[in-house]
């Protein structure tokens, strides 16, 4: 009970309201520490860059096209895959679900506006890692992120080498104990929802996802090569079926633009005293969503070989941009093409699967329990490759510690899958929290 304590405290000091700022109309709009944080230098980074993710969007899709200068090492395209399988997860199910859920239609705006504004985080973080990785001796190529070029700040300015920096071993700390949240959550979510579609008991879910987890995660580089095959067939399927249902219901399309930027912005929700909720739960979400900010994607970006550090700033770049205004704006237009008066009173997994299921029938509720499996299993595999980087910063160059962190995150899989705890989304979040 400590534990969960401890968890669920830190959890509202990170996430919760710091302070709240009135509104003149009524009602409030909370601040939290992360907020305070990730939107100033989002903003701070937008403007060095003279908007960059406006002014180089073209080159953020030609950078997509630059081959690796080596034979190590990934290239610019392997790690936009690497990244947006963790960015193309549950976020992008449960995250926009929890948005809508609380903060209404008018909470997809303020995610949009994160994911322009989060793009510069992404660029500057993505960057740094290339500017500052090393060579990996144990899997070959590259590695860095976070750790590394906090590392090499503290060395300059203390003008001396060091074996470790505080902040960089807290966040090396931090991200372990994020990615190890994450994979109870995973196993959680797709035993639920496979025992919801096909009725099979949670532990047999569980079993099979771990057997399969430990035949990828135990070869030495097989996880990206999955993931090469993975996250993009299971990208487009999910973006082709959205546009199916665009194109069932496309007279109603106005109407949903119309509702989102009506209620981000309604006088209705001002009065009300809702405002602050939308835009802090559309703020929220994003941030958790593009992960900009939180240290994770750069992990990533450290492991590619290309000319030049700056062409996987644009890459990650582009990365939050799938994330949020292409997949993201897939599930909210599936929930908010449905009449209101089907899903009043829905929310969480329940909301989507409803919607899913005005849409396209059985088929639809089959569907989204498919695809929270493929997401959720492709963010295992990437936090599984960003863990590499940092378990080697922290224990040195030795199989066993790699080996043992993997073993560890397939415990706390199964574990996840067979018991509903409940703490373990606040674990993830702290997590993601203290790395950001």
């Amino acid at each position: 009970m400590f534990i969960v304590q401890l968890i669920e405290a830190t959890y509202n000091f990170l996430w919760g309201d710091l302070f709240q700022i009135p509104l003149p109309v009524g009602g409030s709009i909370g601040i939290s520490l992360l907020i305070l944080f990730l939107v100033p230098a989002a903003v701070y980074f937008t403007i060095r860059t003279r908007f960059m993710q406006v002014r180089l969007f073209p080159d953020m899709v030609r950078a997509l096209t630059k081959q690796k200068s080596g034979e190590n090492g990934l290239s610019p395209f392997q790690t936009l895959i690497v990244s947006t399988a963790t960015r193309v997860g549950m976020g992008n199910l449960v995250g926009v679900v929890a948005a809508i859920s609380a903060g209404g239609a008018g909470a997809v705006f303020w995610m949009w506006i994160m994911a322009v504004l989060g793009s510069a985080t992404a660029f500057i973080e993505a960057t740094l890692a290339q500017l500052y990785k090393e060579k990996d001796p144990l899997y070959g190529g590259y590695r860095g992120g976070p750790a590394y070029y906090i590392h090499r700040f503290f060395e300059r300015k203390e003008g001396r080498k060091k074996r470790y920096v505080l902040p960089a071993v807290l966040f090396a700390i931090s991200g372990l104990i994020c990615w190890c949240g994450i994979s109870q959550v995973i196993s959680n979510s797709v035993s639920e929802s496979f025992n919801n579609a096909f009725n099979i008991p949670p532990l047999y879910t569980t079993i099979a996802l771990v057997i399969l987890a430990a035949v990828i995660v135990l070869r030495k580089n097989a996880t990206v090569k999955v993931l090469d095959i993975l996250v993009p067939v299971m990208a487009v399927l999910y973006f082709v079926i959205t546009l199916i249902i665009i194109g069932m219901n496309i007279t109603a399309l106005p109407g949903v633009f119309q509702r989102i930027f009506e209620e981000a912005f309604g006088i209705r929700q001002f009065a009300g005293g809702s405002f602050g909720a939308i835009l802090m739960n559309g703020v929220k979400r994003g941030l958790f969503s593009n992960e900009a900010g939180s240290g994770s994607a750069p992990c990533a970006a450290a492991a590619a070989e290309g000319k030049t550090p700056v062409t996987m700033g644009l890459v990650q770049s582009l990365g939050v941009f799938i994330d949020t205004i292409v997949i993201c704006s897939c599930t909210a237009f599936i929930m908010l093409l449905v009449p209101q008066e089907v899903t009043d009173g829905l929310s969480g997994m329940a909301l989507l699967q409803t919607a899913m299921e005005f849409h396209l029938g059985r088929f639809g509720v089959i569907f989204i329990a498919v695809t929270l499996a493929m997401f959720s299993f492709s963010t295992f595999l990437g936090i599984l490759f960003y863990a590499r980087s940092n378990v080697a910063y922290l224990f040195g160059d030795k199989w066993c510690w790699q080996m043992a962190y993997k073993v560890l995150a397939l415990v706390m899989l199964f574990i996840g899958g067979i018991a509903a705890y409940t703490f373990v989304w606040d674990l993830g979040d702290v997590g993601i929290g203290l790395m950001t």
